[in-house]
């Protein structure tokens, strides 16, 4: 198989048909054989109906239902171990992944390279988004031992031996951006403009952008933690050199009134500290929790089963536990 297209899905029954159109339209130059592999991830509108009916009609459109909604890491893991091509690309069922940019990635994997990256260009987000997630990414690439870019996401074509560098890393806490660039091999980028969604609605909230963002900091590193201690240190620097001060205040000036303003702002302030450390410390033992059980990362559920077979349901069970 020359090229894998890999496409986690969610709720994504209006953008389909459009995507199916489009991947008909822009893939056959640029292969000489290819397959979708549309991932499923536990949607709850009709997305699975269009899979099915898509991949009876067309053999190059293959698809995978996970038994219930596992994220898009896990979704995007699934595809990429049934992917079979020396090429494998990974877009966004949205459309804002434009396929037709995959005529430009997909020379450069001759030119040497690995690992071809879009990053989108922010020249029309708003200016606040583009403040945070500069800083963003500027505070994550002092922490963790790989470096990531500003505006580059899961929009890649891969060599072979670079996905299967991927699937050797058999983590659950699965931070994509950050594995991409922890596998290493050269890598070249391509920019384009932003695309906004042709259809539907994102699935992306704050609070899932925010957690996003945590799992970027933990997943890479423990300099949190060593952050930590060296925060502690200093308070306790502070805290002995303010009582060397209120200790001479009063040899000097007498103890007037007693601190209460002083001693509460103390006490909720090192409450806060703590609070924030020991939040540090259970993300990590949180994380070990998860790696200690071992559970697959997902369950599939069903699967066209080949490019050649009509759909079938496989029997949740031990020999079908994917990883």
């Amino acid at each position: 198989m020359d090229l894998s297209v890999v496409i986690p899905c969610y709720n994504e029954e209006e953008s389909l048909p459009r995507l199916v159109e489009v991947l008909r339209e822009v893939l056959p130059p640029l292969a000489t054989d290819f397959e979708v592999i549309l991932v499923d991830d536990g949607s709850r509108d009709g997305t699975l109906d269009l899979l099915r009916a898509t991949a009876e009609a067309d053999p190059r459109f293959r698809y995978l239902a996970l038994s219930r909604n596992f994220g898009k890491e896990p979704a995007m893991l699934a595809g990429l171990s049934w992917a079979r091509g020396e090429r494998v690309a990974i877009l966004d069922a949205d459309l804002q992944h434009p396929p037709q940019l995959l005529a430009e990635m997909l020379p450069r994997l001759d030119e040497g390279y690995h690992q071809v990256v879009a990053r989108r260009t922010r020249a029309d987000d708003p200016v606040v988004r583009t403040f945070l997630s500069r800083a963003y990414y500027r505070l994550i690439n002092r922490l963790i031992e790989v470096r990531l870019e500003d505006g580059v996401g899961d929009f890649r074509v891969l060599t072979r031996p670079a996905v299967d560098a991927l699937l050797s890393l058999g983590e659950n806490n699965r931070f994509s951006k950050g594995l991409f660039a922890w596998i290493g091999f050269p890598t070249a980028v391509v920019d384009y403009e932003n695309v906004s969604r042709e259809a539907g609605a994102t699935k992306w909230r704050m609070r899932d952008l925010f957690n996003y963002g945590i799992d970027g900091v933990v997943s890479f590193n423990h300099r949190p933690l060593r952050l930590a201690v060296w925060f502690g240190a200093l308070m306790t620097v502070v805290a002995i050199g303010y009582a060397a001060w209120v200790l001479v205040d009063a040899i000097v000036n007498g103890n007037g009134a007693p601190g209460y303003v002083t001693t509460i702002c103390a006490v909720v302030g090192f409450g806060g500290v703590q609070m924030i450390v020991l939040g540090v410390i259970g993300e990590y033992l949180g994380r070990i929790y998860v790696e200690s059980k071992r559970r697959p990362i997902f369950l599939l559920r069903e699967s066209s089963a080949g490019p050649h077979d009509t759909p079938v349901t496989i029997p949740l069970g031990p020999d079908r536990l994917a990883r």
